[in-house]
C-alpha cells in the first residue's frame, strides 16, 4: 500500500500538472492534494501506528472512527472470532500497558458485580505495599534429573510460530523478552534466526510436525534436534501434545504463507498448506513418552523439558502421571492451555466446542499432579486469554506456578484484531508473511511496548497479591477468589474445586471425584481401558 500511494501520488501530481496546461483552474486541485500527500508521506516513515504506515491517509479513518463513535467502533471492529465482543475494557488495558500511559478509570467498578460469573479477589485489612515486594517474581523450573535449571517470571510470550507471525513481529517480541528479562515461547513452527537474533531468552516448542528437526518422512530427527536444543539461548524444551485453539487437530499454517523462507525453516515443501499431524509419532504410550522426555533433556544438555496439552480424556493424563511414577521420570514443567485460546486458523468447531475451559483444567492438572505426589517436582504455566494482572491472580490461586499470554502480547505489538490472520492480509504486519505489510511494524517501537505491557502486568499482579496480604504468587489459594454462581450464591474457587490430599492417588481407596478415571488408566497405554471396571 505504501508503494501504491507514492506512485498513486506522483502520478496525481503529474496528471494535475498536464491537465493545468488545458485548464489553467485545475491547479487550485494542488490546495487540497499537497497536504494529503505530506500526511501519507508523514504516515509512512513515522513508526508508532502499524496501521498508518501500511495505509496512509486512509488508516487514519479507524482512528476518527475510534474517537467519534467509540461505540459503534467497539462493535465493529473490536470483536474476537465468535462475533461476541471481546472485552474492550482488557483491550484498552493492554494498549495502554504496552505504551506505559496512565491505565486507571473514573467512575469506579466497570463492571455488573452482580452478573453472573463475576469473580474478585479477597484482599486483606493487613494488605502489604507493593513497594515492599518484589516486583520480578521469578519461578525456578528444573525437577530432579534437569542440570540447567531455569529461573523464569512469572509472566512469558505463548507460543506463536514464525509463520504465523511475521519476522517483525517474531523479533520485537523477542527483543522485548529481551528487555524485559521474559521467555519467548517460539511455537511449533520451528526455531528461526529472527527468534535468535535478538538474543532473547527461548523456549522450544516441538510438536507433532517437528518443524526443525525433522526427518524428510516427517519423523523426529534426534541429532537435528541435539545440534539447536544446546545453543545457549534455548532455556527450555516444551512438546507439545495439544493447543486450546484446536485440541485433537495438528496445527495449520495455509499455502499463502509458507514463503521460501519458512519453507527452508520447517523443512516443508511449498505450495501447499502445512498441516501438523493431530498426534506424534516419536511416542505412542505413557511410558515411551516419559522416555521421549528424558532423551531430550540428555540431548539438550539437561535443560527443563516439559509438554503442552489441553485437557481432554482426563485418563490420558493420568495415565501420563501413573508413567512418570513408575518410571521415576518426571517433566519439569506442564503448560495447561485452555479450550478458550486462540489461533489465527482454526475450524470453528474446534475452537468453539473441543478442550477443556482453563480454570478447570488447571483444577485438575494440579489436584492429579498433587495426589501423585508429583507437584514438587514439577511446575505449572497456565495459558488461555491471559491478559492482565487479575488473570494472573486467579490462575496463580487456581495452581498455576507461571503464566503465558499470547492475544496480550499480539495486541502489544500493535494486534487490532481484524480477523485477518489466516488469509496473509493483516493490516498491522503482525499474523502476516506479506513483506510490504510486515515491514509497517517497527521493531525498534514495538519491542518497548512488548516489555512494557509484561512489566506493567507482573507489577499489577504483584499489586493485588499485595493487597491480599501476601508476598508471593505462589502463596495464594482457592479460597482467595470468589465468584457470583447465582443471583444469590457465592463460592470460592476452593468450594467449587476443592482440593484433595497429596498422595491421595498413590493408593486406594482414591478420591472419589477420580475413582473412576484412575481405574481405566494405565501406563502403558493412552486408550482408557474399560475392563478395568467391569
Amino acid at each position: 500500500m505504501r508503494n501504491k500511494f507514492l506512485l498513486l501520488s506522483a502520478l496525481l501530481i503529474l496528471g494535475i500538472a498536464a491537465l493545468s496546461l488545458l485548464w489553467t483552474p485545475i491547479y487550485w486541485s494542488f490546495i487540497i492534494v499537497i497536504p494529503l500527500i505530506v500526511i501519507g508521506i508523514k504516515d509512512i516513515f513515522q513508526t508508532h501506528h502499524s496501521i498508518l504506515r501500511n495505509y496512509p491517509v486512509i488508516g487514519h479513518m479507524r482512528f476518527l472512527l475510534e474517537k467519534i463513535r467509540p461505540e459503534l467502533y467497539q462493535y465493529f471492529v473490536e470483536s474476537d472470532t465468535d462475533g461476541k465482543p471481546f472485552n474492550r475494557l482488557e483491550r484498552s488495558l493492554v494498549y495502554r500497558r504496552a505504551k506505559k500511559v496512565n491505565d486507571t478509570v473514573p467512575f469506579g467498578t466497570q463492571l455488573d458485580v452482580y452478573a453472573l460469573g463475576y469473580e474478585w479477589l479477597s484482599h486483606s485489612i493487613s494488605a502489604i505495599d507493593h513497594k515492599q515486594l518484589n516486583n520480578d517474581p521469578r519461578v525456578l523450573i528444573g525437577g530432579p534429573r534437569c542440570k540447567q535449571p531455569y529461573s523464569a517470571s512469572v509472566f512469558n510470550i505463548s507460543a506463536m510460530s514464525f509463520g504465523a507471525l511475521s519476522k517483525n513481529a517474531i523479533m520485537a517480541l523477542n527483543e522485548g523478552a529481551k528487555i524485559g528479562n521474559f521467555a519467548h515461547n517460539t511455537g511449533e513452527g520451528g526455531l528461526s534466526d529472527y527468534h535468535l537474533q535478538p538474543g532473547g531468552d527461548i523456549i522450544w516448542q516441538i510438536g507433532t510436525g517437528y518443524f526443525g528437526c525433522r526427518k524428510q518422512d516427517g519423523s523426529f530427527n534426534y541429532e537435528a534436534f541435539a545440534e539447536r536444543a544446546v545453543l545457549p539461548q534455548v532455556k527450555m524444551i516444551e512438546i507439545k501434545l495439544s493447543q486450546g485453539a484446536k485440541p485433537g487437530h495438528g496445527g495449520i499454517l495455509p499455502a499463502a504463507k509458507v514463503t521460501a523462507e519458512i519453507a527452508r525453516i520447517r523443512l516443508v515443501a511449498m505450495g501447499q498448506d502445512v498441516v501438523s499431524p493431530p498426534g506424534h509419532s516419536a511416542f505412542t504410550s505413557p511410558l515411551e513418552m516419559v522416555e521421549f522426555i528424558e532423551e531430550l533433556r540428555n540431548l539438550s544438555g539437561g535443560k527443563p523439558v516439559g509438554f503442552k496439552l489441553c485437557i481432554g480424556h482426563r485418563s490420558e493424563f493420568i495415565a501420563i502421571c501413573k508413567a512418570m511414577v513408575s518410571k521415576e521420570i518426571y517433566a519439569d514443567f506442564i503448560t495447561v492451555d485452555g479450550g478458550e485460546g486462540g489461533t489465527g486458523s482454526a475450524p470453528l468447531e474446534f475452537s468453539n466446542a473441543v478442550g477443556m475451559p482453563l480454570r478447570d483444567a488447571l483444577a485438575f492438572v494440579h489436584d492429579i499432579l498433587k495426589g501423585f505426589g508429583l507437584k514438587k517436582h514439577i511446575k505449572i504455566i497456565a495459558s488461555g486469554k491471559v491478559t492482565s494482572g487479575f488473570d494472573m491472580v486467579k490462575y496463580f490461586a487456581m495452581g498455576a506456578d507461571m503464566c503465558n499470554s499470547a492475544r496480550g502480547m499480539m495486541m502489544a505489538l500493535g494486534c487490532i484484531q481484524a480477523l485477518e490472520c489466516n488469509k496473509n492480509t493483516c493490516p498491522a504486519g503482525v499474523a502476516t508473511q506479506d513483506d510490504n505489510l510486515g515491514r509497517g511494524l517497527v521493531v525498534t517501537d514495538k519491542k518497548v511496548r512488548v516489555a512494557n505491557f509484561h512489566n506493567e502486568t507482573v507489577g499489577s499482579a504483584v499489586q493485588l497479591i499485595g493487597a491480599a496480604g501476601l508476598k508471593h504468587p505462589g502463596q495464594l489459594h482457592r479460597w482467595h477468589i470468589h465468584r457470583r454462581i447465582s443471583p444469590n450464591h457465592i463460592e470460592t474457587y476452593a468450594d467449587s474445586y476443592p482440593y484433595i490430599r497429596t498422595g491421595s492417588l498413590l493408593q486406594e481407596p482414591y478420591p472419589e471425584k477420580y475413582q473412576f478415571a484412575m481405574n481405566i488408566s494405565r501406563a502403558d497405554t493412552f486408550e482408557p481401558d474399560f475392563e478395568l471396571v467391569g
